[in-house]
């Protein structure tokens, strides 16, 4: 939540500002610039001058640029489409509007509809629109749908993004993201405890036993919750 706002008991803890864009990317692995593109938009050149990606991220704090829990499953479902030329924002925007139309969805991004038809239909359009093989396709549909694996949802919407601790795509969910616990910080998943506490007391030259003895956890949680810690 972002300093100086109180949380009211009508609001969706899920919607309200609470990670600035630098810590936003270190949560879901990101170059902080790729996701300032999907939040605010880019500029691109035209013949005439100056053209202008619109985002394809509506930040809860578009002023200060302060990004919600639901914004973080929008960044971390777009990562799952990168390739080795990154993400196509017009394309992605294009193709996300025309699903969206078809099935009367808003917010797909959002949406545990990304796993049927409607999901399909997005990833089929975003295919054509930057010429990816049908091989192409269907590895970005495997690669969305390991990402997807990576979220709780509660009905339809988002409660909770277990992130990736490396960069390898491992079934195991060690750490979670959940706007309920720790004012939406990382935390262990079976325990809840702080992964920046953790590794703040490694840090201070505490060993791994002694840690994992205090908060009753195995030495292979602590390595877990360190390794993510310094990996963003």
């Amino acid at each position: 939540m972002s300093p100086g706002r109180a949380l009211t008991d009508h609001q969706d803890r899920r919607e309200i500002p609470a990670y600035p864009l630098a810590e936003a990317a270190r949560y879901v692995r990101l170059a902080p610039a790729t996701l300032r593109a999907w939040v605010v938009g880019r500029p691109y050149p035209k013949r005439d001058g100056k053209g202008y990606f619109q985002p394809l991220i509506r930040p809860a704090d578009p002023k200060g640029v302060i990004l919600s829990f639901n914004n973080l499953i929008e960044a971390h479902v777009l990562r799952a489409l990168r390739t080795e030329h990154g993400v196509s924002i017009k394309a992605v925007r294009d193709a996300l509007r025309y699903a969206e139309r078809a099935f009367h969805i808003d917010r797909l991004l959002l949406k545990k509809d990304l796993r049927t038809a409607a999901g399909e239909l997005f990833l089929e359009r975003y295919g054509q629109l930057v010429s990816l093989s049908r091989s192409g396709q269907l590895a970005m549909r495997k690669l969305l749908d390991a990402y997807l694996q990576r979220v709780d949802w509660d009905d339809s919407l988002p409660i909770r993004l277990y992130p990736f601790v490396s960069g390898e795509l491992t079934a195991q969910r060690p750490i979670a993201i959940d706007p309920n616990i720790a004012f939406g910080r990382p935390v262990l998943s079976r325990s809840s405890i702080s992964t920046a506490a953790i590794a703040e007391r490694i840090d201070a030259g505490e060993s791994i036993e002694d840690v994992a003895a205090d908060y009753g956890l195995e030495r292979e949680e602590v390595e877990e919750a360190v390794l993510y810690e310094r990996a963003a």
